[in-house]
């Protein structure tokens, strides 16, 4: 067996770790990437990025089909058809060139990366294969899975129970399909595929959707799946699948489903089995690996970052927490305490928490103004054929500081910056208020529920 020698071991090769390898390059830190897959993790190759590509599929097919039908803008088209095929190519295309970019940052900042499967020894010492890594600093970061219902085992693939790995490289788009989650995953893919074509439900355990977010925010949403076609089943828990999908109703009566694939979208968990993580015997938290504020798991040495440390479970925390654990490995002072950190869903209409939502600085005893402005009196939005939705600002009554901001519409996906760094840099509601917003912008949106909150909103 050879021996390898190193001062950084990361396993994991996710936004997580290969940003942490980036950065420890750039630091000059000695650096080993041990990576079972494809570089880029979950995020590039299966999750994040080929979402948001089919996505994008979906609502242009969905636009063309509605000007070929009745169009306001005056645009007609005869009636369009769809190359699933050619669309997963095209996905599949943005994913290679962002995973070929990712390898060649990598190899710029002279990180070697090992493709196989990491076992671990003990806290300085990893096989993979015949090779074993001797490392002074180890960081975890093996990101997390899809939960399995036992009631509704994944088969191999082409079988009518899938996950979002296969929803992301559809052969065909299915007649119907049945959505088991109204989470953000299960939403996005199950919108995704209405636009596409299919017929569309959504079993829901809870009582309305995306139940992790206010009922004001998501009421749009839940809106916009009405208008769409989707049908909901809420307060409704699956049963089990025999050619159809048994689920109970509310009142304690069955029903059977009809359908032709069903997408089992019901949340992730740390990726902790099959690597030997227990031989390191680190202090849990929950399903999730235990840290402290600069990532430092029980054990000395050893760090743990993005979904495998637990929520939130997103890409852009598992990237700063990498970043600082590069610096701190380094010699750097740093340590992960951020004000917010922003979550997005990309649903249609697009939804953004960023902060305190007023339920929750009411439950931390703050004392709040909350204010909305709608973005039907916003020109962009209007010019974008949307009128749903709203931004939302939270602030302190006592100073007018900002604890948090949430949003519902077209693309404020895009706002989710300013939100975070208007928090990051303890703004006012009088920063904001003051600062000029270039027209026509959604931008303007954020600026005028700041002023409504002062009292004076300009076009309300």
């Amino acid at each position: 067996m050879q021996t390898l020698n190193t001062t950084l071991l990361i396993i994991g090769g996710g936004p997580g770790g290969y940003v942490t390898a980036i950065r420890a390059g750039q630091l000059g830190i000695s650096t080993i990437l041990v990576e079972g897959q494809a570089l880029g993790g979950t995020c590039l190759n299966i999750g994040c990025i080929p979402s948001k590509a089919l996505i994008h599929v979906a609502e242009q097919f969905h636009q063309t089909q509605h000007h070929s039908q009745h169009s306001a803008l005056g645009i007609s088209v005869s009636a369009p058809t769809l190359d699933i095929t050619k669309s997963v190519e095209w996905k599949d295309g943005i994913v290679d060139r962002l995973t070929t970019g990712v390898a060649a940052l990598l190899k710029k900042h002279k990180v070697q990366v090992i493709n196989g499967w990491a076992k671990v020894i003990d806290g300085k010492t990893v096989e993979v294969g015949d090779t074993r890594i001797q490392c002074e600093h180890l960081v975890l970061a093996t990101g997390s899975t899809s939960v399995n219902l036992p009631i509704l085992p994944i088969l191999p693939i082409g079988g009518p129970i899938i996950s979002s790995t296969e929803a992301l490289a559809p052969k065909s788009v299915p007649k119907r399909l049945v959505v088991v989650g109204g989470g953000y995953i299960g939403l996005e893919l199950g919108i995704a595929y209405r636009k596409l074509g299919a017929e569309v439900s959504v079993v829901e355990a809870q009582d309305r959707i995306l139940p992790a977010y206010d009922a004001e925010l998501t009421q749009p949403v839940h809106d916009a799946l009405k208008q769409l076609g989707v049908k909901l089943y809420l307060k409704h828990s699956v049963l089990g699948f025999d050619g159809t999908l048994q689920v109970r109703d509310p009142n304690g009566e069955t029903l059977n489903l009809e359908t032709d694939q069903v997408l089992v979208a019901v949340g992730r968990k740390p990726n902790t089995q099959g690597w030997n993580l227990e031989a390191l015997n680190l202090d849990m938290n929950g399903s999730a690996i235990k840290i402290d504020s600069r990532c430092q798991t029980s054990m000395r040495n050893v760090y743990a970052i993005g979904d495998l440390s637990g929520e939130p479970m997103l890409a852009h925390r598992a990237m700063a927490q990498g970043e600082m654990v590069a610096e701190l490995i380094s010699g750097k002072s740093r340590e992960f305490n951020p004000t917010a950190i922003a979550a997005v869903c990309f649903t249609d209409p697009e939804l953004v928490v960023v902060g305190q939502t007023p339920d929750e600085a009411k439950a931390a005893g703050l004392d709040c103004i909350v204010s909305s402005f709608p973005f039907a009196a916003n020109g962009r939005a209007m010019t974008l054929e949307s009128k749903s939705g709203f931004v939302r600002v939270v602030a302190r009554r006592d100073n007018h500081v900002i604890v948090g901001w949430q949003a519902v519409g077209v693309g404020v996906s895009e706002l989710s910056t300013a939100f975070a760094q208007s928090l990051e840099m303890g703004a006012r509601l009088e920063d904001i208020g003051g600062t000029i917003h270039a027209h026509p912008t959604l931008g303007e949106a954020v600026q005028e529920a700041a002023l409504r909150a002062l009292g004076h909103a300009l076009h309300l």
